[in-house]
């Protein structure tokens, strides 16, 4: 059965306060912590094992029924180090992997599980509906991602224009086995060694490794600053309908 693992190593020092006593995966939204809405849907989805990789008061983020590891470099590693450290090697019937900070509708996690590709990762096509909100102009914060029937053409680089700008990575993906395998010989080849999952991803592509684009349109949002904290509970709170509202059923804020 797919596992998921969570990377949620990070301290979160945008988030301030917020995160002064509490890891960012934490931080409470819409009556859940970060934490437990992934929890929450990763049950919803038939996901038994869940894998949580934290760093910054790791202990915080211990859970019934789940297992967590802790990567003590974790102020000066990236989400690479972490995704190693959960050694997912062992998950012999794949996984997903998801951000801690970027939650996500059941919808959205079920359309990456049915996809047949070793490698399949998450593109939101509503994207600047939210970097609209959340940033003075869309190109602040985004990456290029472009895709082609089906398959990821280009992922990670530093826009000029919105031109090369189809999607965002939206911090959800999966492995098959084979998928993760190729990943990881990849990575322990490079020089340097990819940090981060789009550079992973980047990567790959130019190795020739397919990579799936799986189409998603809202339904999650990244609480990566106290500014996306106040968007989120604004927007949560509004009668009006929003494309990123990732909850099942809408709930107060």
């Amino acid at each position: 059965m797919t596992a998921a693992i969570i990377l949620a190593a990070g301290r979160g020092a945008r988030l301030g306060r917020y995160t002064s006593h509490l890891p960012k995966a934490l931080v409470r939204v819409a009556g859940r912590s970060l934490i437990d809405w992934h929890l929450h849907c990763l049950a919803n989805c038939g996901i038994e094992r869940v894998v949580i990789v934290g760093g910054y008061r790791c202990r915080q983020l211990e859970r019934p029924g789940v297992e967590l590891i802790e990567t003590p470099q974790w102020p000066d590693s990236g989400p690479m180090e972490s995704l190693c450290a959960a050694r997912p090697a062992r998950l012999n019937s794949g996984f997903l992997v998801l951000y801690a900070d970027s939650v996500h509708h059941c919808s959205n996690v079920r359309a990456v599980l049915d996809c047949p590709a070793d490698i399949a990762v998450a593109g939101d096509r509503a994207w600047r509906d939210l970097w609209q909100q959340r940033h003075t102009a869309p190109l602040i914060d985004a990456e290029t991602y472009r895709g082609d029937d089906g398959w990821l053409r280009e992922i990670g680089a530093k826009p000029t224009s919105l031109d090369g700008i189809e999607a965002q990575f939206a911090g959800l993906l999966h492995f098959t086995p084979s998928g993760w395998s190729k990943a990881e010989q990849f990575a322990a080849d490079s020089r340097p060694a990819p940090t981060d999952m789009t550079a992973l991803l980047s990567g790959l592509l130019r190795a020739g490794q397919p990579i799936a684009d799986v189409p998603i349109h809202g339904r999650w949002c990244e609480v990566d600053s106290a500014d996306d904290l106040r968007l989120c509970r604004r927007r949560l709170h509004d009668t009006r309908r929003w494309t990123h509202d990732w909850r099942e059923r809408p709930s107060v804020a």
